[in-house]
């Protein structure tokens, strides 16, 4: 008889062929029994480590942008990927605990896992529309500045965070309620197809804001909402890719993985975001600021393309920044 298991030690789902006792079947799958603690579930400590830092970060962030700082439809994206990289975290730190009491309810840890690749994927996502909605500010200025509607962001974030949960909530009925290897292969198929969709266009809309970065040579500074986008995709192609890609080959491969050095590497991308955001919002040879203020700066609305701040504008700068004004007042912008 064929079932569905999932593995402690790698958090992957693969199938069992039961001929003899249960036991037997909990050995051939990878389950790890009270007590029997593995190299790999070790190597986890780090991450609820920088688990625990990332919560803290991620939880100031949220704290700020909810009831500290007033919101622009761009924060609004940054409070959502905070609020999503703070329960990848915390499902995280859940799901390693698990392994080292492993005598847990099998279906509370099945939950944890599930969820766990839902926030994931709903980081992705509002990454991916991040990165977007900054590449056609570039290329669309006077569409961005008069006709963009003003509840964009609050939809957008609405329609990926139900997406994410219909992944999460579908994987879940198919793999484990439903268990047909059939429909969870494709289902399997049908996750990797958006995650390939989401990482091309965060990688080209991300390649189209650094050449306009890039092509803005005569000016000293870029906005820092440019630089903090592109920090924000180098780090997840660096520690946030590998996740999936690893899942996707353990998948595919009977080989075992040592799974715990990208879900470490996950932890380390969702929770290097707020410090991202405070590093930019800083100012060299300042005294110490509230870190209120640094999120605030770095957020601002004050280097929108259109009226960015740079520190010499340029004649042609100056010249294209009067056209977009000018612009705006025909059709009716304050």
């Amino acid at each position: 008889m064929t079932t569905l298991a999932v593995s402690p030690t790698n958090g992957q789902f693969e199938y069992v062929h039961d001929n003899t006792t249960e036991s037997s079947a909990n050995a051939s799958s990878g389950l790890v029994a009270p007590g029997e603690i593995d190299l790999d579930t070790w190597m986890r400590i780090p991450s609820l480590l920088v688990a625990l830092v990332g919560l803290v970060g991620n939880s100031t962030v949220l704290w700020l942008l909810g009831f500290r700082i007033h919101r622009n439809p761009f924060s609004v994206y940054i409070l959502n990927l905070a609020g999503a990289d703070a329960l990848f975290l915390c499902c995280s730190f859940l799901f390693s605990i698990y392994l080292f009491v492993s005598y847990l309810d099998i279906f509370m840890y099945k939950v944890v896992v599930y969820t766990t690749y839902m926030f994931y994927t709903a980081g992705l996502s509002l990454l991916a529309a991040i990165s977007t909605e900054r590449c056609l500010s570039v290329l669309f200025p006077i569409w961005y500045k008069c006709h963009r509607p003003k509840r964009t962001s609050a939809a957008v974030c609405f329609v990926l965070w139900a997406l994410a949960s219909l992944f999460g909530v579908t994987g879940f009925v198919i793999c484990f309620c439903v268990r047909s290897p059939y429909f969870c292969h494709n289902f399997f198929l049908t996750e990797f197809v958006w995650f390939i969709l989401l990482t091309c266009v965060l990688c080209l809309s991300s390649l189209t804001l650094l050449l306009r970065v890039q092509c803005s040579s005569q000016r000293r500074q870029p906005p820092r909402l440019y630089l903090l986008v592109l920090l924000t995709v180098l780090v997840f192609l660096l520690c946030g890719l590998p996740l999936e890609i690893s899942d996707f080959i353990g998948r595919l491969t009977p080989y075992n993985m040592p799974h715990w050095i990208p879900w470490l590497l996950a932890c380390v991308n969702s929770s290097a975001n707020p410090f991202i955001y405070f590093f930019l919002g800083s100012r060299r040879h300042r005294r110490k600021e509230p870190l209120r203020v640094l999120l605030q700066r770095a957020l601002g609305d004050d280097q929108e393309l259109g009226s960015e701040t740079w520190d010499t504008p340029t004649p042609t700068a100056q010249r294209h920044n009067s056209e977009v004004k000018n612009k705006m007042l025909r059709h009716g912008s304050p």
